[in-house]
């Protein structure tokens, strides 16, 4: 890497945090460690990660809960988080997925899994960057400075759906399955199911809602879906 990366692990165990720790310096990451939420976004007031690696079972303040607050706080709003959890039902990974997690990793996982997880994560925020503007509607992005504006007022958007509404704008008219677009916006080596592409639809909509513009984001039954100004 040419500049090395930070992931702050957030977990109350400190044989999980140690053994993660090994493993991610041994990949040449720089790594800070939380064992609670208070710890959590201390450390990232002190300097804000690349990504987060965060426990969903933390004592007082749940990861989950966790994840909520950082969507909403200017500082944490645009970290990745993977989350680290024992719960494999599809239910809680939806939860997971609805609070602005970006992937999980079920509890136990090995070292290589992990680090592939981190991999294809900061591959697709570091695919994000791009110096153009591009303008549809009431829409504006401002690839340079990564924000997305609605008739010139800011909009608070998650990472994820960064990516996705950067892609439906790069891309519009077009017609889109679920598996196609968790190719295009995710990436092919990405372990995720197509339910994932219907949460974070759901999670554009509501960032576009408060300025009209969900409507652009069409579902066309049986298909996938579509970004349209024709409404």
């Amino acid at each position: 890497m040419d500049v090395q990366k930070r992931i702050l692990i957030v977990d109350d165990e400190p044989a999980i945090r140690d053994m993660v720790a090994f493993a991610l310096r041994r990949a040449d990451y720089e790594v800070a460690h939380a064992a609670d939420a208070r710890e959590a976004q201390a450390a990232i007031v002190e300097r804000v990660p690349d990504l987060i690696l965060l426990d969903w079972m933390l004592p007082g303040v749940s990861g989950l809960e966790l994840a909520r607050r950082l969507r909403r706080d200017e500082l944490g709003r645009e970290v990745p988080i993977i989350m680290l959890t024992a719960r494999g039902e599809e239910n809680d990974r939806v939860s997971g997925l609805d609070a602005g997690v970006d992937d999980y990793v079920v509890k136990p996982f090995s070292a290589r899994e992990l680090l592939a997880r981190i991999k294809a994560v900061l591959r697709r925020s570091r695919n994000d960057d791009d110096d153009g503007t591009i303008v549809l509607g009431v829409l504006r992005i401002d690839g340079a400075a990564h924000r997305v504006f609605a008739a010139e007022q800011p909009l608070s958007i998650g990472p994820t759906e960064y990516r996705l509404l950067h892609f439906f704008m790069s891309h519009p008219e077009r017609v889109y399955s679920r598996a196609q677009l968790l190719d295009q916006v995710w990436g092919g080596n990405v372990y995720v199911e197509e339910r994932t592409v219907d949460v974070h639809i759901r999670r554009l909509r509501q960032a576009l809602e408060p300025s009209g513009a969900d409507v652009m984001v069409q579902t066309v039954r049986g298909a996938g879906y579509r970004f349209s100004v024709q409404v």
